[in-house]
């Protein structure tokens, strides 16, 4: 199966499910930003329950701004607040620190494009699951397409009605299970399981 998606800031459960059956990954590298939507967003479960990470963008004065010319506006701290947000949500969990130096690279770069920090996020997460991880970007955009399956809608939290098996989370007695976390839930959650969690789940 080959796939069309979208390559997001620490994608959601369901972006990686489609991944880890796709057998040539394609992502979106020309549609227009769209705001209130995963590309510069993730969702973790905090002590106080569901929680946006959000990374402020420079807007463009243009109407339709392509994503991959969206800038970050690094004048705000947002590193600094997501790694302090994370750590207050997993530093308790199973694999927090022994992915910690892993991930902190992401949050001592800074990116001057969106979508380049959003593969470094891909290339380093798909090595702490140990995600064989080779793909290739479009050169046009289209609306439609019938060669491959299309997942771009997954990319809007709002559209993306997947549901999953639950798996242990850190503050559940609280909250309950939430599905469609981060993947970063799931990494520090399950380790070196969360691969085959994600194999064995369906879209």
């Amino acid at each position: 199966m080959d796939i069309l998606i979208h390559p997001t800031y620490f994608p959601s459960i369901s972006h990686f499910v489609a991944m880890t059956k796709a057998d040539n990954i394609i992502f979106e590298a020309e549609d227009n930003f769209q705001k209130q939507t995963n590309r510069n967003r993730m969702y973790i479960y905090s002590p106080n329950g569901i929680q946006l990470l959000n990374i402020p963008v420079k807007h463009s004065k243009d109407v339709s701004q392509k994503f991959k010319d969206v800038k970050i506006e690094n004048a705000f701290n947002w590193q600094k607040q997501h790694f302090k947000s994370l750590e207050a949500a997993y530093r308790t969990s199973p694999f927090f620190e022994y992915f910690e130096d892993d991930l902190r690279p992401i949050f001592e770069k800074q990116h001057t494009f969106m979508m380049d920090l959003n593969y470094q996020v891909l290339d380093i997460v798909t090595d702490c699951l140990g995600m064989d991880f080779k793909y290739t970007q479009t050169e046009e955009y289209f609306h439609e397409v019938t060669d491959k399956t299309d997942f771009r809608n997954l990319t809007n939290g709002k559209k993306d009605t997947s549901e999953f098996e639950p798996y242990t989370q850190v503050f559940e007695e609280k909250h309950g299970f939430i599905n469609n976390l981060s993947i970063l839930d799931l990494l520090f959650n399950e380790g070196r399981y969360a691969m085959e969690y994600l194999k064995n789940q369906s879209l």
